[in-house]
Parts: structure tokens; C-alpha cells; sequence
């Protein structure tokens, strides 16, 4: 395919998209029709239409329009690429630009211009103060891809000669001793003997950090109760180098995991019904996800106030659950990958507030600017 022909799927398939069709589906969709597309055209067909996503408000904006077609012409315009190079109607690339497509199109402004929901824009400025542009604009951008070392598996030195010789650089990253942000090669990451032999797992720096300032001690009886994926299960028992359980309220969502934990040689129990007394509980909640909007930019434009007012009451029913859990002096650990008060520290507060004799003994907000996803934990201390 050529760039112009990338450029008119990347339209097609974000027509589809603001149809309703969720993204990877209409990526999908596109490539089993497109049999001619190889895997480099694949891979710019999404990095298009992700690059959009990303952008859904202001690229329309900037394009003058709301189709796929607008959209691709507001991202070109914004990347400083003439579109007339592209929009040329040779082959399978987009019919020539008309006068009332030239002359559309506007700057964006405000939270338009830094995509984001106008409902949203208030409680974000409240949220981060002096940090809610920087975090907008990182939202507008590709992520990097973190790697954890695998300490049960590799020395940083080993990860990073076996990355190394599949044709992939890294360098440390520094929220965790564990990590690495990968420099070039990061398509080839999950087909590298690091990857598949269990040297190094897919991670963001800001989650691996997490894992890293949790209580964590030798003989300890540590539960994830949101696992999910199970990627901070692995991460805990790695540190831990003893066993750790994983439950999740979807069980289907940890149908790999005992699959990654033999290729990572991690200790993990499935646990259906867990029960306490644990040292600690970590307990990574359902949430916005507006910290890894990057990554999955589509949760920004789906989520609504009723939706995230949903996702509060779950938070607080998941700590009020758990707290039973966990032995006396022993530890419940908060996530979420999320950068909204109302999902972090005011879940925290209401908690403690209705439950004497908790402590809040550490806590943080990661941004993007600390160099990974956002992200928020808290250490709360349940009572003797």
C-alpha cells in the first residue's frame, strides 16, 4: 500500500468507528477484507487511526469535519504534512481536496484544543492544578513501551543483552528498578526470545513502581484482588519470590495468567473466593483509565458523568469488601491508572473517614511528565 491508500483506510475504518464499532473490531474488520495489506500497512493503517483517537476533537476541528476523511485531513494538517501530497485521487488514495475543504477547518481551543470532554475539563483543572495542560497534551501523543525485568528469570544485564540481540534497544527508565523504556524495535518485542522465554514482561513504568513502594516482605500472604491480566501479580511475586494469589470478579480476564506465570516462573495461585487474613491486599480497581488515555484513548470519549459516578460507587464497594480481609497492622494498597481526584484521593478520604483506626501511610499521583502512565496508589494501614 501506499502512504495515500494507508491514509484513505485509516478513514474508512474511523467512519466505522464513529458508527459505533469499537476500534480494535473495525481494525479487524478492515485487515480480514484487506488480504493485500502486510503487516507494515497493518501496523500504519492503526498507528493512523490511533494518532486520531487520540485527537478525536481537535483533528475534526482542524479538518473542518466529523467523517474519517476530515479527521485524517485535520491530523495531517496538525502534523505539518500537505495533504495535497496525499489527496491526490491516484489509486486508492483519497479523492483531491475540494475548495470547501481547503478553506475549512479552524484551530481548536480550550479543552477541544487539548482533547478532552467539555464535562470533564473542570474536575480534570481541579484534579491537577498546574499539571492539567501537560497531562492533556501527553494524552494527545503515543505512549513509550516500558518493559519490567523479569528478576526470576534474568539480570537486568541478561534482559537487556537477550533484548538486544532480537534487535531491540532500551534504556533504564527511572520510576523502577525494574524497568525499561524500549528505544527501537518495539514491534518485534513480542516475538523476542526475552519475551517468550520470560525475561521481561510488558509493563508501564508507573505500574512497576507501584508493585516497587508496596509493603512487600518474604512470607507474607499477599492478595490481588483486581487482577485482571495479572500483571502486578507477576510483578509482586517477582519481588516477593514466593507465591501470591490473584482473584478477579471476571475470571475470564485471568485466563492467561497461569500461562504467563509458568513462562515468567512466578508463583501464582488462583484464588475464586479469597479469603483473609492477608498481609496485604492490592486492590488495582476498575477506574476511568484516563491515565493510560494514550494507550486506549477510546475510554476518554466513552466515558459520561453517570459513568464515572458508576465507577466511584465500585471503588467504594471493593474497599469496603476487602478491608475485612486484611490482618491487623497489615496493609490494603489503592490503584487506579487513573489521574481524577474523584477516583483517587477522595476515595481514600471518604474510607478513612468511615473507618476509624485506618492510616493512610503513603500515597502518590504519577503523571505522565514522572515519565510513565498516570497512575495513584495509596497505602492504607488497617488497625491493630
Amino acid at each position: 500500500m501506499t502512504p495515500a491508500a494507508r491514509v484513505q483506510a485509516a478513514a474508512e475504518v474511523l467512519d466505522r468507528i464513529a458508527a459505533g464499532t469499537p476500534a480494535e473490531q473495525a481494525l479487524l474488520g478492515w485487515s480480514r477484507a484487506s488480504r493485500f495489506a502486510g503487516s507494515k500497512d497493518r501496523a500504519a493503517v492503526r498507528d493512523h487511526v490511533f494518532d486520531v483517537m487520540r485527537r478525536w476533537r481537535s483533528t475534526a476541528a482542524s479538518g473542518g469535519g466529523e467523517s474519517g476523511r476530515a479527521r485524517m485531513l485535520g491530523l495531517l494538517r496538525q502534523q505539518g504534512v500537505d495533504p495535497d501530497t496525499l489527496f491526490t485521487g491516484q489509486g486508492h488514495a483519497p479523492r483531491p481536496l475540494d475548495e470547501p475543504e481547503r478553506a475549512a477547518g479552524r484551530v481548536p481551543e480550550g479543552a477541544e484544543g487539548l482533547d478532552l470532554p467539555d464535562w470533564l475539563w473542570s474536575a480534570w483543572q481541579a484534579s491537577l492544578g498546574a499539571e492539567a495542560v501537560p497531562a492533556a497534551e501527553a494524552l494527545r501523543h503515543r505512549a513509550p513501551v516500558f518493559l519490567r525485568i523479569n528478576t526470576l528469570r534474568a539480570s537486568p544485564d541478561e534482559a537487556i543483552a537477550a533484548l538486544s540481540s532480537d534487535g531491540i534497544a532500551t534504556r533504564a527508565a527511572p520510576l523502577a528498578d525494574t524497568a525499561l523504556e524500549v528505544v527501537e524495535g518495539a514491534r518485534k518485542v513480542a516475538r523476542s526470545k526475552a519475551f517468550t522465554e520470560g525475561l521481561v514482561e510488558l509493563q508501564d513504568a508507573a505500574s512497576q513502581a507501584v508493585v516497587a513502594a508496596l509493603p512487600l516482605a518474604p512470607g507474607q500472604r499477599v492478595l490481588d484482588y483486581c487482577a485482571g491480566g495479572g500483571g502486578k501479580a507477576l510483578a509482586m511475586a517477582a519481588r516477593l519470590a514466593g507465591p501470591v494469589e490473584a482473584h478477579d470478579a471476571n475470571p475470564a480476564r485471568m485466563s492467561d495468567l497461569p500461562a504467563r506465570a509458568s513462562r515468567a516462573a512466578a508463583e501464582i495461585a488462583i484464588t475464586p473466593a479469597p479469603r483473609g487474613p492477608y498481609d496485604l491486599v492490592l486492590c488495582d480497581v476498575p477506574c476511568s483509565g484516563s491515565g493510560s488515555w494514550r494507550r486506549a484513548p477510546e475510554g476518554k470519549w466513552r466515558l459520561s458523568p453517570d459513568g464515572l459516578a458508576e465507577l466511584t460507587a465500585i471503588q467504594n464497594r471493593i474497599l469496603e469488601t476487602v478491608a475485612p480481609m486484611v490482618t491487623g497492622g497489615g496493609t490494603l494498597a489503592y490503584a487506579t491508572c487513573s489521574m481524577l481526584a474523584a477516583e483517587n484521593r477522595e476515595r481514600v478520604a471518604a474510607f478513612l473517614a468511615a473507618h476509624p483506626g485506618w492510616s493512610l501511610t503513603q500515597e502518590r499521583q504519577f503523571l505522565p511528565s514522572d515519565g510513565g502512565d498516570g497512575f495513584y496508589f495509596a497505602c492504607l494501614s488497617a488497625p491493630h
